[in-house]
């Protein structure tokens, strides 16, 4: 039997790989390791920066609405009201990544389908829709008066989330702020304006589970993804970090926004949040303490920074109440993104063509997400954080 030769046998299986190696190219796959991929592996939630909006299923009222409220009560009330928010998925699509939705408690069903507002502007004021009826959080901004909303019901905000996050694989984790809502509104022509419910720990355990109910958690970053083995949440932010973005693409972190008895209701019971779904802000130092909200980084831009520097997450504002849009002021955008807030909410990702200016918001560099200015390391790339 002959022996092929050394150099015959490399020779000949050099002719095999190099037309493997082409058709590896040609399906898209190489040899050298993807530079964004690497990136991913080592950068973390808190080393970017995305764009977020302030409550993002709004809808200003309806003109009738706005001039009932401009007579009624205050000129400075309806204009604070006029903007309406993208659809979600639209959000999503032109690189929002943080979200804001307002719930009311209505574990019944129907205590919010009669608008009572509307009866002043001669309106009928029975909704008819049949999901306001059911039991269940309800989303809307002011009972009985600014109620229209992309999403009428926690679940379908929630529901329109995933079916996004389904299709758009590989997309950067996505922060979702509450706010459980339950103040009771002046009723100055006694139309019985609806009292909500407060957020006792039912119906705050009913945020958890509506969440639950469409997410499963391997979609989710919850306190106990990042607490892991440390005894609690603040120590495990502040030594061991947030999640890479390879560990937190295509997953949702929910935060409860509200400071008082709601936030004290969600804790309790549950140290260092152990067990729940959301994240909740408390102060610096307590063992919950793992995101802030910063609003106005012109005026508090000192404190943020350090927030950010410290590791935790922090949420400003670019504009708000609409004051920064009719004037086309970009003075706290540009403080807001220069600070390292994470995410940095906008009423506007398009301008709103009624106030005559072009103000809108974005991510600096025109980037999903950009390298935050305060936390990322040195050697981090814009460029290959992909959306």
């Amino acid at each position: 039997m002959r022996v092929m030769k050394l150099p015959v046998f490399r020779g000949a299986l050099v002719c095999f790989l190099v037309p493997l190696f082409s058709l590896f190219s040609l399906l898209g796959c190489t040899t050298d390791s993807d530079p964004g991929d690497e990136q991913d592996k080592s950068l973390r939630m808190n080393e970017i920066q995305v764009l977020g909006t302030h409550n993002s299923y709004h809808i200003q009222p309806r003109d009738s609405i706005l001039e009932g409220l401009a007579t009624f009560d205050s000129q400075e009330l309806a204009d604070s009201l006029e903007y309406t928010a993208l659809p979600l998925k639209e959000q999503f699509d032109r690189g929002v990544r943080q979200l804001e939705i307002d719930i009311f408690a209505d574990p019944e069903g129907g205590l919010y389908a009669l608008r009572r507002g509307l009866i002043v502007v001669n309106e009928d004021p029975v909704s008819g829709i049949p999901e306001l009826d059911e039991p269940g959080l309800k989303v809307l901004h002011v009972q009985d008066i600014d109620f229209e909303t992309h999403c009428l019901t926690f679940e379908a905000c929630l529901t329109t989330l995933k079916e996004w996050s389904d299709a758009n694989r590989g997309h950067l984790p996505i922060m979702v702020v509450v706010d459980t809502k339950d103040d009771v509104i002046s009723d100055p022509l006694n139309l019985g304006f609806t009292i909500p419910l407060e957020f006792g720990p039912d119906e705050l355990a009913d945020i958890d589970r509506e969440i639950l109910a469409v997410f499963p958690p391997a979609q989710l970053i919850t306190p106990d993804d990042v607490r892991g083995e440390r005894d609690t949440l603040e120590e495990a932010v502040l030594n061991d970090g947030w999640l890479t973005l390879a560990e937190a693409r295509e997953r949702f972190m929910f935060i409860l926004l509200n400071r008082g008895a709601s936030r004290d209701h969600y804790i309790d019971g549950h140290p260092s949040l152990r067990g729940r779904v959301m994240f909740a802000e408390v102060a610096p130092g307590q063992p919950e303490a793992a995101w802030f909200r910063v609003d106005n980084s012109l005026n508090d831009g000192e404190e943020l920074r350090e927030l950010v520097a410290a590791g935790y997450l922090v949420r400003t504002r670019a504009d708000a109440d609409t004051q920064q849009a009719r004037e086309d002021d970009y003075s706290l955008q540009e403080a807001a993104f220069a600070s390292g807030g994470h995410t940095v909410s906008t009423d506007y990702v398009v301008p709103n063509p009624d106030f005559g200016t072009d103000y809108s918001a974005a991510v600096p560099g025109g980037y999903v997400a950009r390298c935050n200015p305060i936390s990322a390391p040195e050697e981090c790339d814009s460029e290959l954080i992909r959306p």
